[in-house]
């Protein structure tokens, strides 16, 4: 078994992909809903969040890598000024001067200490990066973070777990429900085959993403 390729020609493949699957299933996340306000856990420099701010959604995201945060502003040529975040020491908020991106430069669970909640999430590599043991803190704290009515769209990857250690992490449907199958409606969207030559070459003889749509059950607090 071999250690997972989570590196920046990793996260650049999650990137092109995610695009094509947001774009596909773009109606899912909005829900014929205008201005939503949408969270990215660990966004990094994701394109995605310039793409939707364009539509007149207000976009927030979290990473722990400044350089990343910073790239994003810097390739997408939009200004921003840098402000503390009162909530969270040491942490930084690098906020779009049009004031509808909004990217937090701290932990994810340091993050859910600010009183916010989103209509709709991207989780476009954030489940399938953190490590196993983590998924079960990391679910409650999404969960915190959703509206009643939010849309979550979610991409997985499925391969052999026995040729790859991970990240990312395989992570099948069965553990989506264990996950969040109390509290929310799971719909899978597609599953799509994203096997090409650089996954070949990580030792795999098959490699799938799936995409699923997630909505808090009526009775859900």
């Amino acid at each position: 078994m071999q250690a997972g390729p989570w590196n920046q020609q990793m996260n650049c493949h999650v990137q092109q992909h995610s695009r094509v699957l947001l774009q596909a299933h773009l109606n899912s996340l909005l829900n014929k809903r205008t201005r939503l306000r949408i969270f990215f856990p660990l966004c990094g420099k994701a394109v995605d969040m310039k793409w939707l701010a364009d539509m007149g959604h207000t976009i927030t995201g979290v990473d722990v890598s400044e350089i990343g945060l910073k790239d994003f502003f810097t390739e997408q040529n939009v200004p921003y000024v840098e402000e503390v975040v009162p909530e969270i020491p040491g942490a930084k908020l690098f906020k779009s001067l049009s004031g509808n991106i909004s990217l937090y430069c701290c932990s994810f669970y340091d993050f859910t200490r600010i009183p916010a909640k989103y209509d709709g999430i991207w989780d476009r590599g954030s489940l399938v990066a953190i490590n196993p043991r983590d998924r079960e803190r990391y679910a409650k704290a999404l969960l915190s973070l959703m509206e009643q009515d939010c849309c979550y769209l979610l991409i997985t990857v499925l391969y052999n777990p026995d040729l790859l250690e991970g990240p990312p992490f395989y992570v099948p449907n069965s553990v989506i429900e264990k996950l969040y199958g109390e509290s929310c409606n799971i719909k899978l969207l597609e599953t799509v085959d994203a096997l090409d030559d650089r996954i070949r070459g990580w030792g795999l003889d098959y490699f799938r993403e799936t995409i699923h749509v997630l909505t808090l059950k009526a009775d859900t607090l």
